[in-house]
């Protein structure tokens, strides 16, 4: 069931050494990641361990399938999400892909400022490697993992630069992001909004399939 409940697969496993833990309930550090994560089937002990863990008046975002949200929380946002899985053959190298590091984040938060391929904050890159593509010394596109779970691994904050859309930058690092996630014996997987056209269109152009539809429920504590 990991892959209904992606956080909480990766916050009990691979990314544990990242977590902030109250009870049952696990978070990123917020300069890493806006994810609050519960078990599968979550207690009244489970919402009030995630209470004290969030703090009052602090959201925190949910990715899993739709749930009831207790009295506790307040709703702060929903919104669908899809999520796909790779299919064999996708991963290739890409000559033209660099390893991006820390002197790369202010770069990396400019490019997602411009593309909003969904959250990345200053320690995200903490999560796994990230890939880019320079021109002329400027990041014009980038690709990374995220979500590190026992047996698949996510690729996400895949954009680029308005200018240099429509050259297939985006499937090149997708496959070289892939090849990396192979290479440790995992299976790649991603997200994107539900609503998202374009960014489903070009992942069912790669051959992904669809997982799981789910959602993301931001909730504040009170």
């Amino acid at each position: 069931m990991s892959l209904r409940n992606p956080v909480y697969a990766a916050l009990t496993g691979p990314h544990a050494h990242l977590a902030e833990v109250g009870g049952n309930a696990r978070r990123y550090p917020s300069a890493v990641a806006p994810f609050l994560a519960l078990p599968e089937d979550p207690t009244a002990e489970d919402w009030t361990d995630a209470a004290t863990l969030l703090g009052p008046g602090t959201t925190g975002a949910l990715m899993r399938p739709e749930f009831a949200v207790p009295e506790s929380f307040k709703l702060d946002r929903q919104f669908d999400l899809v999520q796909f899985v790779a299919p064999d053959g996708l991963a290739a190298p890409d000559d033209e892909a660099i390893v991006l590091a820390a002197n790369d984040v202010a770069e990396m938060l400019a490019l997602v400022a411009r593309t909003d391929p969904g959250p990345f904050r200053s320690r995200t890159i903490e999560l796994g490697t990230y890939l880019g593509i320079r021109r002329n010394g400027e990041l014009i596109a980038m690709a990374g993992t995220r979500f590190a779970l026992p047996h698949h691994t996510e690729i996400s904050a895949v954009c680029t630069h308005p200018s240099y859309q429509g050259q297939g930058l985006a499937s090149r690092l997708i496959r070289a992001v892939a090849h990396r996630i192979e290479s440790t014996g995992r299976t790649p997987f991603l997200h994107t909004g539900g609503t998202n056209s374009g960014a489903i269109r070009l992942y069912r152009s790669l051959g992904f399939s669809l997982s799981n539809e789910m959602k993301v429920t931001v909730v504040q504590a009170v």
